[in-house]
């Protein structure tokens, strides 16, 4: 049971590193869970209750900022609500159609559509796709490095 575990823990740890990438798929909650899942076949030796205290902490921060980041970095370059909810959808359509890179140019092409929409012309509408596109590289940044340190934990501590 206990080999059951470890081996459920590990892909539940890549997955967490995989759904950074895709954001149908809850990164740094996966890779927590999977911290909890090796601490609990392991008889709760691997990681102290702090350690896991302050790594929920850390994630529920980096999933709270996953959907604020873009925002507060697209409402910083000027951007519409239109052109918030259009990259949104730019986003999604993206992901579908050329995973995983669709969704960052589609939340791109949708902010600059959006911005358009509302009436914006040229370098105000480029501007803004711009701080989208900041705004998403920096959420997916923080994702990645803490599921990255917790796989690496995971691994670390499996054996």
């Amino acid at each position: 049971m206990t080999v059951l575990l470890i081996i459920l823990g590990l892909l539940l740890a890549l997955a967490g590193v995989f759904g950074c990438i895709f954001p149908v798929i809850p990164g740094p909650p996966l890779g927590y869970l999977a911290l909890i899942i090796l601490s609990w076949a392991k008889d709760w030796e691997p990681f102290s209750s702090t350690f896991l205290i302050i790594m929920a902490g850390l994630t529920i921060l980096v999933s709270i900022s996953d959907y604020l980041i873009p925002a507060i970095s697209a409402k910083r370059y000027g951007a519409s609500r239109l052109s918030l909810w259009v990259s949104i959808a730019g986003m999604v359509i993206g992901l579908f159609l050329f995973p995983p890179w669709g969704m960052v140019i589609g939340a791109f092409l949708g902010a600059f559509a959006g911005e358009l929409l509302a009436g914006r012309r040229g370098k105000s509408a480029l501007r803004v796709s711009c701080g989208v596109f900041v705004g998403n590289m920096l959420s997916t940044g923080l994702k990645l490095a803490l599921s990255g340190v917790m796989l690496f934990l995971y691994i670390r501590e499996m054996f």
